[in-house]
């Protein structure tokens, strides 16, 4: 992306600031490849919930916070469930049922979908923008 701001000295918004390089990083999710150096050293792993900002933790409530039971994962539930393009509610859903229902089975049927959802390049984008929305807790959605 670049650093392209408005006259106010405000960046743009991340559609206008995606470059044609950063658009197919990101259609391809080569941009999840650094990530593989996390799992190696034992912070992440394979499948699990999507890690967020840090400045997100004090907007979750008791149930979403379950999410942080078990390591972060390169992908997990929620992406192959629609990925940038379902809600933040969504999400935080997808990532508790993870945690609830963990195991080989329902890790392998993560794995291969990732590889279709990839191919695919679905997902990737909340509609109408080349990112997703900040999440800004509970009661703004």
């Amino acid at each position: 992306m670049t650093d392209e701001k408005d006259m106010h000295g405000n960046l743009l918004p991340d559609e206008k600031r995606l470059t044609k390089m950063g658009s197919f990083v990101r259609k391809t999710s080569l941009d999840e490849l650094p990530q593989l150096f996390n799992v190696l050293k034992g912070d992440m792993s394979f499948i699990g919930p999507r890690p967020l900002l840090v400045g997100y933790l004090k907007l979750y409530n008791e149930e979403q916070k379950r999410r942080h039971n078990i390591k972060p994962g390169i992908t997990g539930w929620a992406q192959i469930n629609g990925r940038n393009a379902i809600t933040w509610q969504q999400k935080f859903i997808f990532d508790v049922y993870y945690v609830d229902h963990m195991s080989l089975a329902l890790d392998l049927k993560i794995f291969f979908l990732t590889i279709k959802k990839v191919i695919k390049s679905e997902g990737i984008n909340t509609a109408g923008k080349a990112t997703t929305e900040s999440f800004k807790g509970n009661d703004n959605e």
